[in-house]
Order: C-alpha cells, then structure tokens, then sequence
C-alpha cells in the first residue's frame, strides 16, 4: 500500500480533548479513524496472515480495494451506517482429540477495523484490569500466570478450585458484556458498531446463521472483550479476599482446605451464572489438591513446575510424527521442521524444573533419527559404506549392515552409535533438547 492510498490517509482530524487532557471517551471513533492508528491496524493485520473471511478478499486483495472504498468506508463507520459482515466458521480439533473448537474468521476489512478500535480501547480498559490476569495483555503471559501460581503455593495455599467455563466464547451474553464497555465508553456510534459485530452472524458452509450468543475466537476484538467481561469476576474475588490466577477463561483459585474450597466452589460458581451469565461445566470444574491440578499444561510437586503428563505424551506424540522413517522427505527438511517445533515446545514448556525427561527424551530423539538415516540408506552396500566413513570398525559396519533385525533395534547398535554419534548428529542439524532446556533455564 503506499502514500496516496485513502487508507494511509484518511480525513481524520485530531484528537478530541476534554479540558483536563483526558481523551473523550464520547468521540472515539474520530480516534480510531485517524490515520497513524489506521495504518498501524493493517501493519498489525498483515503480520498475522490469517485467511480469507466470508468475503474471499485476501490479505494481497486489500490494498488495492482499501485505494478505491476506504473514503466510503470510513464515512459509514463515522456516521453508524457501517454494516460488518458475517465471520467465516472454521472448525479444528483441540488438544488430544478432545473435542473441536469453532473459530471465527472476520473478513480482511473489518479485521482491520476491529483492530483499529483494539488499539484505542486497549488503553483504555488496561490500567484497571487486575494483577492477577494474565492473558491477552501486554507484557504478561502464561508464563507470568505459572509464577503467580508457584508464589502463591509458598504462602501455603496447597489446594486449588479449578473452575472450568464451558464454551467461554461461545456463551458470552451480549447484554452483560455491552454493558460492561458502556462503563468507560459512552461513544454511541461505536457502542452501536461493536454490538453490529457481536451479532454480524456466521457463516456455515453457504448458510449465516445468527449470533445471538458469543465473540467469535479468532476476532482482534475477543481477547479484550473476555477481559472485559471477567474483570468483574476479578474484581469480586479481590474483594473477597482469595489469592487466585486467571489467564484468559482458565480460572484457578487456591485456599488452604478442601472445605474453603468446596465453599468458593459454590459461591463463584453462582457469581459465575447469576450475574455474568456464564456457564460453569460442573463435571470438569473440581476441588484438588496442588499436586493434581493441570493448569496451562503445567502441573505442580510442590513448589516446583514440572511440564504435564498430557503435555509430555502429546511433546513425544508429536516427535514421532516428525521422526517417521516412512515421511518421504529430505534429512535438510525434517530437521527444519523438527528443530523448529522443538524451539516453539521449549519456549513454552522448558520452565519446568523436572530434568529426567528431558534427558530420557533427547537419547530417545537421537535413536529416532538414526533410525531415518538407517532407512534412508536402504541397501546393505550403502550402509557398510556409510558406517566405515563414519569410522564404525569394519567388523561391526558389515555385521549391521547385513542384518535382518528391524530399523529401531538396529538403531541402538554398537556400530550405529559410534558411527552417528551425537556430535555427528549435531552437525547434520539436529537440535538438543537438553541443550536447549539447559538455556531457558539459564544454564547456558
């Protein structure tokens, strides 16, 4: 997109002042129409790729549309004519097979649009969200979340209400919600322009079905909004006292007794469905002690923070995939494929403190990609000539590699090991889980 584009320069005009030099909060969509926070939205939008919405317009399609429609746009969404259109449905499984999670996918226009009024009311909203809320926000993370948790267990608090929201996003009252961001809000044309795309439907396959629940995950705006809307349950928790975590919908509140925690249970729980109009999965929801709890895929040995056994299986699930001897690709693109899942998994979970996995798990990833190259070598000729290159004795390189046994258990030989060593391993382009834990850590 360049200069003369309308949409790098919109007939915004300045900021609107009170005259104590707080911005009005009754004239904030001039605000979010003014060019710099319009170009910074699509920056934004065009960083995060995404697909097209119901609309088929492509990220590479928006510039050119944005030249020749931004001016009538932006006149719509100054004068609340503005309609948005329906969000594209898109389903993926979650986690471990458990179940789908339905996605909402705005088309490329009001993806730049609702980010646009992100930047604006983010500041707004942000300053007043509790310290105990950790998702969706600037400068915190789950990471940050986890800490929190391990803090608070220091002061004693060893048993944890964990209280699962069924369908969070899906569930969302439109009601309870708008009337939360009416608070600091009083600009009626964008209150009037969020609750249009509350209900802007979705579309399934050919058919838009309504939307009379819900803010679609995959929305700029949802992060702020689940933020908004459970800042009242923040607030109501600190009011009562309890030392709790939330990150995003993942709520957990710790006590001191099973007892305290049965009594929290019920009393969150009917703030939960009374007032913010939220459903609590009660079969999912449980009182427990620390060492039970799974919270962001960590759970707790005491004070320590050990990765989960889910996360563990579904880390070593995901390796085996990568190290399929049958994947018919080159060595070159499997490891930039592997090394670059161990990089993500080990941002993620390489906080734990639970060294004796990781250590089991980088010889097991070893043996692994020896086996690949076993197979990749294929003939008995070409094996024998590999391993003598590799300095494996002549003895042990004809003997393996003439032999009938099977790829995993030829892949633990004495001639495989001495042949593709560690360090040979390293220098093909394997990654170490160990080294790469031992560096999060601080070791390295």
């Amino acid at each position: 997109m360049n200069n003369s584009s309308p949409l790098m320069n919109p007939d915004g005009g300045d900021r609107v002042w009170r005259d104590d030099r707080e911005p009005a909060l009754d004239n904030l969509m001039a605000r979010i129409l003014e060019r710099d926070n319009v170009k910074r939205a699509w920056a934004r939008v065009k960083s995060n790729q995404g697909a097209p919405g119901s609309d088929g317009m492509s990220l590479e399609d928006f510039p050119a549309y944005a030249r020749e429609h931004w001016s009538e746009i932006r006149q719509s969404l100054l004068d609340g004519s503005y309609q948005p259109r329906p969000v594209r449905r898109v389903v993926i499984p979650k986690p471990q097979g458990k179940g789908e999670r339905k996605l909402g996918v705005p088309c490329v226009v009001d993806r730049v649009i609702q980010q646009a009024i992100l930047q604006v009311l983010s500041p707004i909203f942000e300053p007043e969200f509790s310290d105990s809320s950790y998702g969706c926000r600037p400068n915190r993370s789950a990471h940050g979340a986890i800490r929190q948790v391990k803090t608070i267990l220091k002061s004693g608090y060893r048993i944890a209400v964990d209280l699962d929201l069924e369908k969070f996003f899906d569930t969302v009252n439109h009601d309870v919600l708008m009337s939360r961001i009416a608070r600091k809000v009083a600009d009626k044309v964008l209150l009037r322009l969020i609750g249009r795309y509350l209900r802007a439907g979705v579309l399934v396959g050919s058919t838009v079905e309504p939307t009379e629940w819900g803010t679609p995950q995959g929305s700029p705006l949802s992060p702020l909004f689940s933020n908004v809307l459970l800042d009242d349950l923040d607030k109501e928790l600190e009011a009562r006292g309890h030392r709790f975590v939330r990150y995003v919908d993942d709520l957990v509140i710790l006590v001191k007794s099973r007892r305290a925690g049965k009594r929290v249970m019920v009393k969150i729980s009917r703030y939960l469905t009374q007032v913010l109009k939220l459903k609590v999965n009660r079969e999912k929801s449980r009182v427990v002690k620390i060492e039970d709890l799974n919270y962001l895929g960590f759970t707790f040995r005491g004070i320590r923070i050990f990765a989960s056994d889910i996360a563990m299986q579904a880390f070593k699930h995901r390796l085996r995939g990568l190290t399929s001897r049958s994947w018919g690709v080159s060595m070159a693109e499997r490891f930039e494929r592997l090394n670059r899942y161990l990089r993500g998994w080990m941002n993620y979970f390489g906080i734990s403190q639970h060294y004796t996995p990781i250590e089991e798990l980088d010889g097991w990833l070893r043996r692994r990609i020896r086996m690949c190259y076993w197979k990749q070598w294929r003939r008995p000729r070409t094996r024998i000539a590999n391993l003598l290159k590799l300095g494996t004795s002549k003895r042990h390189a004809i003997l393996t590699g003439i032999s009938r046994k099977g790829y995993w258990r030829l892949s633990k030989t004495l001639a495989t090991q001495t042949g593709m060593t560690n360090e040979w391993l390293e220098q093909q382009g394997l990654l170490s889980i160990r080294n790469l834990w031992m560096k999060v850590q601080g070791y390295a």
